[in-house]
């Protein structure tokens, strides 16, 4: 075989070696791009997708958080329109107090004294004894037969110790003996006149002991409106 037959038969041999080389790197050339391209693709899918579940979840919350500010918004509401309910219910109240209170002032002269007690305060004291409660109850079984009536309380102390004092100690004995009129015997506010002189209106000499106990006291009395009893008399009288 001569020189030209033999290169004839390696180029004839390596053809196809080269031709499949060629065909691998084309296809390598033109699927690397591709390949590349979807994984790409999906990792943009998988960041948008992650992108969009932290936008849901943040709207999620944000809902939440404006549901529970709407219902704690809610609530204060109500709670505020209790609120403004009672207030208006108590100024009401005190409204019809004050406007009875008012008509009783007017009155004042018209009422006569139909019982009274004195209830005797050791020295700088202000709580109720026991015989104290038992001089009260004497007093307020008056009350049952009693419609238009008030009841007048008058706190005193000794001449002993600042007037300033005085006049709050006096003030604190004669609020012992409502609250116990009021909460025993069921006696509304506004039929009680309460006044705390201090050491005015003495009974007795502040010069001893003796006449220092008295004046360390609670007058209490019990006042009937005589205008409404005559007025209550008077069909009778005239039926007569």
């Amino acid at each position: 075989m001569n020189r030209f037959s033999l290169l004839a038969v390696l180029v004839a041999g390596s053809l196809p070696f080269t031709v499949a080389c060629a065909t691998k790197n084309y296809v390598r050339t033109q699927t690397t791009p591709i390949i590349n391209n979807v994984n790409e693709l999906d990792d943009e899918t998988a960041k948008n997708t992650r992108d969009i579940k932290d936008v849901d979840n943040r709207a999620q919350q944000g809902i939440a958080q404006v549901n529970q500010k709407s219902a704690a918004a809610d609530q204060k509401a109500l709670a505020a329109g209790q609120s403004a309910d009672q207030a208006n219910q108590t100024a009401t109240q005190a409204s019809n107090r004050v406007t009875s209170l008012a008509g009783t002032v007017e009155n004042l002269d018209n009422y006569k004294s139909v019982s009274e007690t004195t209830v005797l305060f050791g020295f700088d004291k202000s709580q109720l004894t026991r015989k104290d409660r038992q001089t009260l109850d004497d007093f307020a079984a008056n009350l049952q037969s009693q419609k238009h009536y008030i009841i007048q309380v008058e706190g005193y102390t000794d001449s002993t110790g600042p007037a300033d004092y005085n006049y709050q100690l006096s003030q604190r004995r004669a609020d012992a003996v409502i609250q116990y009129l009021a909460t025993k015997y069921s006696v509304p506010a506004h039929k009680i006149f309460l006044i705390g002189l201090g050491k005015d209106n003495p009974v007795a000499q502040n010069t001893s002991a003796s006449g220092r106990a008295k004046n360390r006291r609670v007058d209490v009395r019990l006042m009937e409106n005589s205008l409404t009893e005559s007025a209550q008399a008077g069909p009778s009288a005239a039926n007569e």
